[in-house]
């Protein structure tokens, strides 16, 4: 039987990243469409903590691999040891979220496989050994329908477009491996995280955005998130202006959101951001500016002054909240 084999990713806290679970959702959805078994694999120091969680997921099995190597993430590291597991379980199929780390792991892994590899992949069609992967292409505008010919197919997920996996599933098998562990010339050095109160902007349930018509001015979109208990993100245009971080920054170039709710204020819509956001289940622009791209992909629209709404807005949700 076909193999499906998702990498599961830790954070740098232990706990699985969210986008682990929506992976591990469209693993499900590719095994059933090509009849083949769904298996997870995950390196760390201490698989232990989260070996539990990931085997309640619905998996066949989940293989796990300890080593010191293992605590912090390298590439040079990671790669060889994914390869080798793929080749001794005759894995089919290999796939991983669409975070930093699987956008510099997959790669690797594909060219240590031989295999073609997708990217960004939205969806599945097809089945049984037909089976096409849908990714978008030109910042959305287009979506192709990708069919990889080598015996193994690599490929990384927008986990925006896929449900999270949820627990009570069963139980898996949880499989130990020792995979021959490679050392590079990278060297993992420290680790600086950058700390919020706020939520991560790709794991929030509602995003507040600001752009140039804010003029480097984020007081009012910041205390409208702190309201709502919601991420900040931001145009392009406003990070290389240098008036947020660009960890902030939401669109092709920068983080994928698809939020319950995205509230985009002083953001004319240019493609590149919409192809971050427009997966958002619910978008309110507000802009000046009526015939800005934004209000195309918004579901309620209002054509004023942020400064002037924002502060409005706030105080109206205040209220509600008693």
């Amino acid at each position: 039987m076909p193999i499906v084999l998702i990498v599961a990713e830790q954070q740098p806290d232990g706990n699985l990243r969210k986008a682990t679970l929506n992976a591990i959702s469209a693993g499900k959805q590719l095994a059933e469409k090509a009849g083949a078994e769904l298996h997870l694999v995950l390196l760390s120091k201490d698989p232990s903590k989260v070996s539990g969680e990931l085997a309640g997921l619905g998996a066949k099995a989940v293989h796990t691999a300890a080593a010191p190597e293992f605590e912090h993430y390298l590439a040079e590291t990671y790669a060889p040891a994914i390869a080798e597991l793929a080749k001794s379980i005759g894995a089919d199929y290999v796939g991983m979220a669409s975070t930093a780390q699987g956008k510099d792991l997959l790669p690797r892994v594909a060219a240590r496989l031989q295999a073609a590899m997708a990217t960004d992949v939205m969806g599945f069609n097809g089945g049984g050994a037909d089976v096409t992967f849908s990714r978008p292409m030109w910042a959305g505008n287009v979506f192709a329908e990708v069919k990889l010919t080598t015996p193994v197919k690599v490929f990384t997920l927008r986990a925006t477009e896929f449900p999270a996996a949820t627990g009570g599933q069963g139980a898996a098998e949880v499989k130990t491996f020792s995979p021959k562990v490679e050392t590079g010339k990278t060297k993992f050095v420290d680790f600086k995280e950058v700390k919020s109160a706020r939520p991560e902007l790709t794991e929030a349930r509602v995003v507040v955005s600001g752009g140039r018509g804010t003029k480097g001015d984020f007081k009012e979109i910041e205390a409208l998130a702190d309201e709502l208990g919601a991420a900040v993100g931001a145009s392009r245009a406003v990070c290389d202006a240098g008036w947020v971080p660009n960890d902030l920054q939401v669109g092709q170039t920068g983080k994928v959101v698809a939020p319950q709710l995205y509230i985009a204020a002083g953001i004319s819509g240019a493609i590149q951001h919409l192809a971050g956001m427009k997966s958002s289940k619910t978008i309110v622009a507000i802009n000046k500016d009526a015939e800005a791209p934004i209000f195309q992909v918004a579901d309620y629209g209002l054509v004023d002054d942020l400064f002037k709404v924002l502060p409005a807005l706030r105080e109206a949700i205040h209220k509600a909240k008693g």
